[in-house]
């Protein structure tokens, strides 16, 4: 039977990509889980796979996080005590010029990738804090280093939040990290229709290796963790050139 004082996580977007990763890897370890996404089908299915094979409690939120009401439910549940850790994994991608493209489209990506980041974080943070105990991982990218459109810029500011509320807490036994791959192979390009024929064999991860070291930088408190040494020299470039260069760099380089 499972054990009832398990630590549980709560992470959304956690039906695919790197969202499920962790869901595999915190079950693995024995933590109750979460699992908040749009589909109930998966969610279901996910459940009941991680239940069965690792004998832990899940719970399944059906939440689409661009409703302000479904977005309230998961963050009233990720303030509860018995929450350790908040994956904050849901991912939105659009193929679009923000010039002549639509708007709609656009405020769903800040409202999944910074509004709800936002939310979920600002209810969790406080009982985390009062017991001195846990974590939010913030789930970013490299491409917040670049300049490449809205996807980017959002990815830029939860870089600069998680960072922000790192240092705020490092006296404390409280974490939260950005983590910041590149090209993880995962569905998510495909469900966003986008050209991913010509990057080059190089430049993809792992979607188990970019989790398990994401971990590894959790534990040892790192503020941001980049998985995989391509990335952490385009990162380190990326933030140091100038930025024209940047934008140049930009054009051709996407998450």
């Amino acid at each position: 039977m499972s054990n009832s004082t398990n630590k549980t996580a709560l992470i959304t977007g956690a039906t695919a990509g790197i969202g499920r990763a962790y869901a595999f890897e915190l079950a693995s370890r024995g933590m109750d889980l979460v699992l908040v996404a749009r589909d109930n089908e998966r969610l279901t299915l996910l459940a009941n796979e991680l239940k069965n094979k690792f004998d832990i409690k899940t719970e399944i939120l059906v939440a689409d996080l661009t409703n302000k009401v479904a977005l309230g439910e998961v963050a009233c549940r990720a303030a509860a005590e018995d929450i350790e850790l908040v994956i904050n994994n849901a991912g939105f991608g659009i193929k679009q010029d923000f010039v002549g493209g639509g708007l709609a489209a656009e405020q769903d990506l800040l409202d999944v990738l910074v509004g709800a980041v936002l939310q979920i974080t600002h209810a969790a943070m406080p009982g985390l804090v009062a017991r001195n105990s846990g974590g939010v991982i913030n789930v970013s990218s490299v491409a917040g280093w670049l300049s490449s459109g809205t996807y980017s810029s959002a990815k830029a500011w939860v870089t600069s939040f998680s960072e922000a509320l790192a240092f705020q807490h490092r006296a404390s036994q409280v974490h939260v990290m950005a983590l910041c791959p590149g090209y993880t192979r995962t569905e998510f390009h495909q469900r966003a229709n986008m050209e991913i024929s010509t990057v080059p064999n190089w430049m993809w991860l792992d979607v188990d290796k970019v989790v398990k070291t994401s971990l590894k930088d959790f534990a040892r408190n790192k503020p941001v963790s980049v998985p995989g040494l391509q990335y952490k020299i385009l990162s380190f470039v990326a933030q140091y050139l100038p930025r024209p260069v940047v934008r140049r760099i930009s054009n051709t380089s996407r998450r």
